[in-house]
Formats: structure tokens, sequence, C-alpha cells
């Protein structure tokens, strides 16, 4: 499995839904034998707090091979700042070394840039499936990629198996003196005041 994380969380939040990566990795790993997942992110360094940094760390620990490098930041020719962080080059490395251990890749990424990366590792004999979406507007997927890829799995098709199940919690029940008496310990409230 090769993630381009970036492309991956655009096009399931443009089919509305955010996706469980353990019960992602246990699905496809049930269907044959899972080398490896790798996870591609670029990170923004100087940040007290980066939004992803959690799910890198998750993902680090549960059976993905994570893949980052840090974002560059730069000024466009309006002024404007910009922040950079392309993965591409090392996802395609990978997969070209990969190539030659696995008989099928998953590549999730619908960026037409990979392309030429799949027709490559077809020429070696190795099956490509590309998961991503043609039911976003726009489309999420690059035509040329999903002409090129052998399977063409849709991501919204996979939703039922992948999304993250968001439980709704019950806040703990409360308890109330109403005797009006002292406060007899943490949680008491008096519904008297």
């Amino acid at each position: 499995m090769f993630i381009d994380g970036a492309n991956l969380y655009a096009a399931a939040r443009a089919l509305g839904f955010d996706i469980d990566y353990k019960r992602l990795r246990d699905g496809f790993a049930a269907e044959g034998r899972l080398l490896r997942a790798f996870y591609y992110t670029a990170l923004v360094e100087d940040q007290e707090y980066s939004p992803i940094r959690p799910l890198v760390d998750w993902l680090d620990y549960n059976g993905y091979t994570m893949v980052t490098k840090p974002t560059k930041e730069f000024t466009d020719a309006s002024g404007r700042r910009k922040i950079k962080g392309n993965m591409d080059i090392e996802l395609a490395i990978d997969v070209m070394e990969m190539a030659e251990r696995v008989d099928h890749i998953l590549l999730f990424s619908g960026d037409g840039d990979f392309r030429r990366l799949v027709e490559a590792v077809q020429r070696k004999g190795v099956r490509v499936s590309v998961i991503s979406t043609v039911r976003s507007q726009p489309p999420m997927v690059a035509d040329e990629l999903r002409r090129q890829a052998d399977n063409f799995i849709e991501l919204q098709d996979l939703a039922g198996t992948i999304a993250r199940v968001h439980h709704h919690r019950e806040p703990p029940p409360v308890q109330v003196d109403h005797t009006g008496g002292p406060n007899t310990g943490p949680g008491t409230v008096y519904d008297n005041l």
C-alpha cells in the first residue's frame, strides 16, 4: 500500500467521511499478503502544534511505514506566503524499489503525475490498483491515471468498511444533593443554588 496522505485526505473529505486507518490496513491485509503500508506526508516543522502530528504518530506505532519531510516555505510572485510539501518523488522511488518484490500495488492517490510510474511498474509485471474518487466535484482522480491502472477502486465504495465511526458519548450522570447539605465529594451539584 502506498498512500499519498494529502491526496487521500482530500478525497475522503470531499466525500464527507474520515478514514479509520486501522480498518483500512486490516481490510486490505485480509485480502492478501500485505508487505508494507507506506504513508507519505509533509510536516510543517516550526509549528508548536501540527494537527497531523497525532495521526502521524499513531500510524507510526500501528503498522504503517511513515515517510515524511519538512515543508518548504516560499513567497510567490504576488508576495503571498506559500507552503509546499510534495511527496511524489519519495513515493515513486519506494514504488520502484518495491516493484521487484510484489505482484500488486495499491496506490491511494488520484494525482495524474503518477501515470508514468504506474506504467513503469506494470512493465515489470506488477498489477496496480488506484484508489481515489470520481464521485466528488471535481473528481479527485486524474483520468489518465485511472485509465492506466489495472484496476480503479472508487473510494466512496469503500466508505462502509474504512470510514471512521464517530461514537457519540453521553456525559456521565450528574450527582445531585437534594438535601442542600455540604458538598459530599467530587461531582456533587446543588440544584437549589
